[in-house]
């Protein structure tokens, strides 16, 4: 009898085991399309502008446009 328990045991623990091993989860995800945009040479202008002011204040204004039209304006301001 002790002999049938010890096999009854070795079974269960053995199923068990490859019970766990069969549980085995795959996540598949899809990855959005990528998109490359090949650009040619830019046709974007950069403009500076650099002021004196009587006050001892100087500034630097930088314009640049793109070869669509959009525009940016930063301008730097130092005062000693």
């Amino acid at each position: 009898m002790r002999k049938s328990l010890l096999a009854a045991a070795a079974f269960l623990t053995l199923a068990g085991a490859s019970g766990a091993i069969a549980q085995t989860t795959v996540i598949e995800r899809d990855a959005p399309d990528r998109v490359v945009v090949d650009r040619g040479p830019s046709a974007s202008s950069t403009t500076v502008e650099r002021r004196e002011h009587s006050d001892g204040c100087s500034s630097k204004t930088v314009t640049k446009e793109n070869d669509v039209g959009d525009r940016k304006t930063v301008t730097k301001e130092n005062c000693d």
